[in-house]
């Protein structure tokens, strides 16, 4: 047509972030780096009591229930080089943040419990390791029990491909007791081997970039986040911005807790700094300029907001008719607080998996950090229960959330939070009851008193009792549904009568009966819902 289009409202959030990007690679210098392993498996196999072991520490006996509920991430200095180990949650909630761990490991060490074999979590790491194509070096733990079966493992393990190299496959088996600490030198050797195969290379240069693997908000330092540099040098007082935050690096801590003024890529850091809690799994970069970095982070804000707002009101333009026709559905709201970013979101995905059909899960607000006053405040205006996971709560807040009558419920250990959960949308259910059909009696005569009229009815199928719910049945409808006054066999009262043999009865408040109606007795049983 004639025209020239020029663009001139290019985002510029990514237009910085673009030039960031240059200034990362300039006068790039590669190094070989430290491998990245994470440590997987189905719960309780023996995962953190292996990192104890390579570490010489006592991590397990200080865990909640005896299961890891964060990813932990250390490093370890052997005679032939360097490792990075992230110990991964093996309870089912945690998928989210085993899915995290295999997007940032460069070898998978599966461990399997040799008195146990394999089971859910570890086929669920497998199929991860094979989509993401990472090797996996199977550690066979607890081979200093007498029941325990390595060779067995390994039968199992061949359905899904997982070979040991003596069997002509492609995955190093090592069998390993962390209580004895046996074999676990040769664990670390086949480690670094599996890593020079790999040729693990990374940009020793420039800006950093990287992953954020946990981040808590704790009440005297401010947001803590465990961080992984995967590329350039990290430095005390460089801006980093990961999704919606940003902020100045104002301390940097290795895995012993020794303050570092840099950090190089593949070993993991804890930083001070952000502004507000950035999201587990997200990827961080460093900017030059603080200005620009706070720019970034106000653009992906509004746009956070808006996407937010947008969504809201479609679903409750979408589902307004079928609230309208649902009108038994019950509603549990619930504001969640927890100790660090990572919870947050396993909890919130089981929540998702225990939804009932009348039952709907409201989350009103879920955060990291401790109980506030707010949420406090929020609780009561929108009948709330409050779940506070690992998280604390001062006297004055105690104060309050008793004189306000507020539910508040504390967990240290995420089974038993979900337990707990299930019970309570179980609980808000209306109870749901069958009828079991006792026996079946005919009505053969009637015989009138000045207080009640007496039906002589003959049992024809099963028994009649004397506290059991009857209907009343004349031309196959109901007439009547209640309780028997009195049961007798003569001028005997009993309190039941069997197949084949007469009786004499009366209903409360009923004497509507003829002869040839039917009364069927029942007993009512509460449904397991």
């Amino acid at each position: 047509m004639g025209y020239n289009v020029i663009i001139k409202n290019e985002n510029k959030s990514k237009k910085a972030l673009k030039n960031n990007q240059k200034v990362l690679n300039k006068k790039c210098i590669k190094k070989v780096r430290p491998p990245v392993v994470t440590i997987m498996g189905h719960v309780n196999h023996g995962k953190t009591t292996l990192l104890d072991c390579i570490r010489s520490s006592n991590v397990a006996d200080h865990e909640f229930g005896g299961i890891t509920q964060h990813i932990n991430a250390y490093h370890v200095k052997t005679k032939k080089g360097v490792i990075t180990f992230l110990d991964t949650p093996g309870h089912d909630a945690f998928t989210s943040m085993r899915s995290r761990g295999v997007k940032i490991t460069d070898i998978i060490v599966l461990v399997i419990a040799g008195d146990d074999g394999v089971k859910p979590q570890t086929i669920e790491v497998i199929r991860y390791a094979q989509e993401s194509n990472v090797p996996i070096l199977v550690a066979i733990s607890k081979i200093d029990k007498p029941e325990s079966n390595p060779e067995k493992i390994k039968k199992e393990l061949m359905k899904y491909n997982i070979l040991p190299e003596e069997w002509g496959g492609q995955n190093i088996f090592v069998n390993i007791s962390s209580k004895n600490r046996e074999s676990i030198n040769e664990l670390l050797d086949s480690i670094l081997l599996q890593s020079e195969l790999l040729e693990l290379t990374a940009i020793y240069s420039g800006l950093a970039s990287g992953m954020i693997i946990e981040s808590y908000l704790d009440k005297n330092k401010g947001v803590i986040s465990t961080i992984l540099v995967q590329q350039g040098i990290l430095k005390k007082g460089d801006v980093i911005l990961c999704g919606l935050e940003y902020g100045k690096i104002r301390s940097i801590q290795d895995s012993f807790g020794c303050e570092l003024q840099s950090s190089e890529p593949s070993i993991p850091v804890k930083i001070l700094g952000f502004s507000g809690v950035p999201i587990s799994g997200d990827f961080f970069t460093i900017i030059e300029h603080e200005k620009k970095a706070r720019e970034i982070s106000i653009s992906r804000k509004k746009k956070f907001r808006e996407m937010k707002l947008y969504k809201t009101k479609k679903i409750t333009i979408d589902n307004i008719f079928d609230n309208l026709n649902n009108k038994n559905n019950v509603f549990l709201n619930i504001i969640l607080k927890t100790d660090v970013q990572g919870s947050l979101e396993a909890i919130l995905y089981s929540l998702n998996n225990i939804q009932h059909k009348n039952v709907s899960i409201k989350i009103v607000y879920a955060n990291v950090g401790n109980i506030t006053e707010t949420d406090v405040s929020l609780a009561l205006t929108s009948k709330s229960i409050i779940i506070a996971f690992n998280v604390q709560v001062n006297i004055s807040i105690k104060y309050m959330i008793i004189n306000k009558n507020i539910d508040i419920r504390y967990y240290s250990v995420i089974y038993n939070l979900i337990d707990d959960l299930k019970s309570i949308v179980l609980g808000l259910l209306s109870p749901q009851y069958n009828k079991k059909i006792m026996g079946i009696a005919e009505v053969r005569n009637i015989f009138k008193s000045s207080k009640s009229v007496i039906a002589g009815c003959m049992v024809t199928k099963g028994i009649i009792k004397r506290y059991n719910h009857i209907h009343l049945i004349r031309n196959n409808l109901i007439i009547h549904e209640g309780e028997l006054e009195s049961l007798r066999h003569f001028k005997q009262d009993i309190k039941e009568v069997n197949t084949g043999k007469e009786c004499g009865l009366s209903i409360k408040n009923c004497n509507d009966m003829n002869i040839g109606d039917i009364i069927k007795s029942f007993e009512v049983i509460k449904l397991k819902i």
